[in-house]
């Protein structure tokens, strides 16, 4: 790898390790073995290089659905395939250091250079969620579709952010979220 690999995947660690306020350029050039001038010059600053190490994590998580419970349970938009995507995510959750703990200061952040970063992300995270849930390919999902769909699946898992960060013991999991949801289908006649 070269400096500017080795920063992101230094980067990547001391997110997860100490968070996004209490990381230093130092700490990043630390766990990465390269310099403090290589965190400019590739990516112009620590923020700029937090920021893409953050997305880089997000996009990791398609990781939570390898394993046991790789093949997707249920027929596309189906609730059986809804509750797998969000036990899956519950799963990551549940484990020390989770990224979305880290979500939750991030959001809290007055940092403008982040947030046009991360903003910038939020369609392509919609449509991530949008594909799991159609098996249907990222690239097929339409825009329309990702400002929708895909916004409302953002919304959800904000929500179950925050919850579970609040307080992990009353955090609904995804047979929660499913029935939940299939009260609102009953409800709207559906």
């Amino acid at each position: 790898m070269g400096h500017r690999e080795d920063l992101l995947e230094g980067a990547k660690s001391c997110l997860l390790e100490k968070g996004f306020a209490r990381t230093t350029a130092r700490d990043i050039v630390k766990a990465s073995g390269t310099n403090l001038a290589s965190i400019g010059y590739h990516y112009g600053s620590k923020d700029a290089l937090l920021a893409e190490a953050y997305v880089a994590l997000v996009e990791g998580m398609s990781g939570a659905f390898d394993g046991p419970n790789a093949e997707p349970a249920g027929a596309p938009g189906s609730l059986e395939r809804f509750r797998w995507v969000w036990s899956g995510i519950v799963g990551t959750m549940r484990e020390p250091g989770s990224l979305w703990r880290l979500s939750m200061e991030v959001m809290t952040l007055d940092m403008p250079e982040l947030r046009d970063h991360l903003a910038a992300a939020q369609r392509e995270g919609g449509r991530g969620l949008v594909a799991l849930m159609t098996d249907a390919p990222e690239e097929e999902v339409s825009d329309e579709t990702a400002d929708t769909l895909g916004r409302f699946y953002l919304t959800l898992m904000t929500g179950l952010i925050a919850q579970w960060t609040f307080d992990p013991k009353t955090a609904p999991d995804g047979d929660a979220l499913t029935e939940g949801l299939r009260r609102v289908i009953e409800a709207a006649g559906g």
